[in-house]
């Protein structure tokens, strides 16, 4: 195996100001981009607080859960063959459906992923993940 310099460094994504359903929308969007360039990756999603509220199934962006699930269906192949982890840094509090989706792993994302409240814990998981 030919290794070209060094492994790429995870991509961060930092949706924790963000309402979740923009959130969601955002880190989709951006998995799509990094499947896109063809070349194996990991990233680091920062997610946002639960609301304090409950939140309607269409965003502000137009993006219902729907449409959502259609996009994790399209680009789920690309992640299969490409994303060496996710690492998903969210606070204690996120609702049971958020905790379940995140900890679905390779069942739901199509590659392995970990949860953590500490983003240090984060970024060291998914630079070995890259790094070999």
């Amino acid at each position: 195996m030919d290794i070209q310099g060094a492994a790429p460094a995870p991509r961060e994504i930092d949706t924790s100001g963000l309402p979740m359903d923009q959130a969601q929308a955002l880190v989709l969007d951006e998995l799509r981009a990094l499947t896109e360039r063809a070349e194996p990756f990991a990233a680091i999603l920062l997610m946002p607080a639960p609301p304090e509220g409950r939140t309607s199934a269409a965003s502000a962006s137009g993006t219902s859960t729907a449409d959502r699930v259609r996009t994790l269906k399209l680009i789920r192949p690309g992640l299969t063959a490409l994303c060496r982890g996710l690492a998903f840094v969210a606070p204690a509090d996120i609702p049971a459906e958020r905790a379940e989706a995140i900890h679905s792993g390779e069942q739901l994302w199509g590659c392995p992923t970990m949860a953590t409240q500490d983003v240090t814990a984060a970024r060291a998981w998914a630079g070995a993940r890259v790094g070999g």
